[in-house]
């Protein structure tokens, strides 16, 4: 967002040894997708995915290959341009399960266009947000894991995995 957000941590990297250059590139990867989602492109979002890959939705829908989730894409990105609301990506782990196989924790936070304001906040030390969450389901943050492969030296997803977070704990802690 264009509003003052503070500064993003470095991801946690586990796993097998990996150059530094790709923890940089997969941190650069889901910022395209952050900008691709923010601006409702559809052909940017979809240069991040193998041509097998498999997508499954915050909702639980499968998506097998890129065909499929292109048309999906389609569908539902574009009318997300004037949304009010999107949304900001910051890599949190890159557990490295080869030197070119990575699975990506991504904290995926809802955000006002208007103002930049994070709108989980108000689950923020909450005993129970069960209402909050029922009142406001475009505050619910996500919590996506990426498995991105590295061919001829790019980053794609292979597979990923689109969760709301609904755990109460998760939630309230921030």
């Amino acid at each position: 967002m264009s509003a003052a957000t503070p500064a993003v941590p470095a991801p946690t990297v586990i796993g097998v040894p990996a150059p530094q250059e790709d923890v940089d590139a997969i941190v650069a990867f889901v910022a395209g997708v952050q900008h691709a989602q923010q601006n409702a492109l559809p052909d940017a979002f979809l240069d991040g995915f193998r041509e097998d890959a498999v997508w499954t939705t915050a909702h639980g829908k499968r998506l097998t290959g890129l065909p499929e989730i292109s048309a999906f894409t389609r569908t539902v990105l574009p009318p997300q341009a004037d949304s009010p609301v999107t949304a900001t990506y910051t890599v949190d782990l890159v557990l490295f399960i080869r030197p070119d196989v990575a699975a990506v924790k991504i904290r995926q936070r809802p955000v006002s266009r208007a103002g930049g304001a994070y709108l989980d906040e108000i689950f923020h030390g909450q005993e129970d947000p069960a209402a909050l969450m029922a009142a406001h389901p475009e505050a619910v943050p996500g919590t996506p894991t990426y498995v991105l492969a590295k061919d001829d030296g790019v980053w794609r997803v292979a597979a990923a995995q689109n969760t709301q977070v609904l755990d109460a704990a998760t939630l309230t802690a921030g």
